[in-house]
């Protein structure tokens, strides 16, 4: 038999909850559910089971801790050794030790685990999705949000119990909502707990139901909800309203309501963080000799003096005229690029005005050409 401490890999000072957190760690580890056909696992299980069935044990712990192994091998505990399937001595309930290992009942044996059922539970929480316009998010508004939740009974309160009635505490429980059973497996007799299968693990019947709510103690109520939408929320954001989701059950307290935000696409804008973007078109004219132009906002519209010979594609910022940042500091820009428009379906005049226009401007009106040509066929290209 091997050293116990050394098994569990815990010093010989180690206390009572580090030998136990050892060992749940272990048990899964090596537990035959995990690791199944393997042989030297079950080995390991088998290990881990006989180290913790001593050192659990204060006696064991300090007949261990006086005579070594010696004192469990060859019936040195009296009988029964410390040998695979010795859970018999051990004064602990397996689906304690195991619950929170595997969700429940020692390795689906058992039932539904040690945790009761008629202990407070919290409501769940709800997701309701708002649609607002592109201004809407920038400059906040008000939104109703309908939705549907659960809450009490009106009519018993939230007991189930028909009005003038009350639930019974289970008699077979004795409203504790939970039964111990013992197992014979191949690891021995293990005891674990599971729900009471006479109230499901709630720990009290009911005789006579309410008929408004069948029994359950909860009902479906409509609800319309008046919510603030920030200025600067973004698509895909959610506004909580804490308390507003599911009523709890038992005591419990209810869940949250969730808002996702979505918002409608913009005809002309772009939102990248604060910051918004459009695309304006402006004349070969008006890009050529500058101009004062008129630029969308989202308040309306203001005027922009663009310089001569401004490009295709030129960027201009104005300051402060994007989206409020939605923690109250500032707002971002509108970045608007230009697009100038090459006019179309020119008459027989307009064609020689222009042609006229291209031979007075010469190649010093048009460096980028010139520039690019002479990179791939020299200074004197045309």
């Amino acid at each position: 038999m091997k050293d116990c401490y050394e098994v569990l890999g815990v010093e010989k000072s180690a206390s009572d909850a580090e030998i136990k957190s050892a060992y749940r760690k272990l048990a899964k580890k090596y537990h035959p559910d995990m690791n199944p056909d393997n042989k030297e696992a079950e080995e390991k299980f088998k290990e881990v089971n006989d180290a913790y069935a001593i050192l659990s044990d204060p006696e064991k712990r300090k007949m261990f801790d006086t005579y070594g192994a010696a004192a469990f091998e060859q019936g040195g505990m009296g009988g029964g050794g410390a040998g695979y399937g010795g859970f018999g001595g051990m004064d602990f309930d397996l689906g304690d030790i195991f619950g929170d290992l595997f969700g429940g009942g020692f390795g689906g044996m058992g039932g539904g685990g040690s945790g009761r059922r008629n202990g407070p539970v919290r409501g769940d929480d709800l997701l309701q999705r708002v649609y607002i316009s592109f201004e809407e998010a920038a400059f906040g508004c008000k939104k109703d949000i309908k939705y549907t939740r659960v809450e009490k009974c009106k009519d018993c309160g939230g007991n189930g119990a028909a009005p003038g009635t009350r639930p019974q505490t289970c008699s077979k429980c004795g409203g504790t909502g939970r039964m111990t059973v013992q197992q014979r497996t191949p690891f021995g007799m293990m005891q674990s707990t599971r729900a009471c299968d006479a109230c499901g693990g709630m720990g009290e019947t009911i005789a006579n139901p309410c008929k408004n709510c069948r029994g359950t103690g909860v009902q479906s109520v409509s609800k319309t909800l008046e919510m603030n939408i920030p200025a600067g929320i973004d698509h895909g954001q959610r506004i909580t309203a804490r308390g507003m989701g599911n009523e709890g059950t038992r005591g419990g307290g209810a869940g949250d309501l969730y808002v996702s935000v979505n918002v409608r696409p913009h005809p002309i804008f772009e939102r990248d963080g604060f910051d918004i973007y459009c695309e304006i078109p402006i004349t070969f004219t008006d890009a050529a000799l500058g101009a004062e132009i008129s630029v969308p906002t989202l308040e309306g519209k203001t005027t922009y003096d663009i310089p001569e010979g401004t490009q295709p594609g030129t960027t201009f910022t104005i300051k402060q005229q994007g989206i409020p940042n939605i923690n109250g500091r500032g707002r971002g820009d509108l970045i608007f690029k230009v697009a100038v428009e090459v006019p179309k379906n020119l008459t027989g005049a307009q064609k020689d005005a222009l042609r006229k226009f291209a031979e007075q401007c010469g190649k010093g009106n048009y460096s980028k050409k010139e520039k690019f040509f002479s990179k791939i066929f020299g200074k004197d290209s045309k």
